[in-house]
C-alpha cells in the first residue's frame, strides 16, 4: 500500500508538538456543474518543527498518537 499525503495550510500553531492545517479540494457541484472547495482540517503530530501560520507543509499517515492525531509532519513546501 502506498504512503497517504496530505498537503495543506498551517492555520493554527497554539498547541505544544501539534499543528492544524487545512486541506482544501474543489468538487463539481452536481446540480450547477460548478466548482465549488470544500475544506478540511487536520491535526499534525510536528515535534521541534519552526512552523508559523501560512506555511504550506506536507503530512503522511502514521499510526494513531492521540484521539484526534493520525497525520506526521514531513517537510515545509512553502513559506
Amino acid at each position: 500500500m502506498a504512503i497517504q499525503k496530505i498537503k495543506g495550510e498551517v492555520v493554527s500553531t497554539g498547541m505544544t508538538d501539534t499543528v492544524v492545517i487545512s486541506v482544501k479540494r474543489a468538487i463539481s457541484h452536481p446540480i450547477y456543474s460548478k466548482r465549488v472547495f470544500k475544506s478540511k482540517k487536520y491535526m499534525i503530530h510536528a515535534p521541534g518543527a519552526k512552523l508559523s501560520v501560512g506555511d504550506i507543509i506536507e503530512a503522511k499517515l502514521v499510526r494513531p498518537i492521540s484521539k484526534n492525531k493520525k497525520w506526521a509532519y514531513i517537510k515545509k513546501t512553502k513559506k
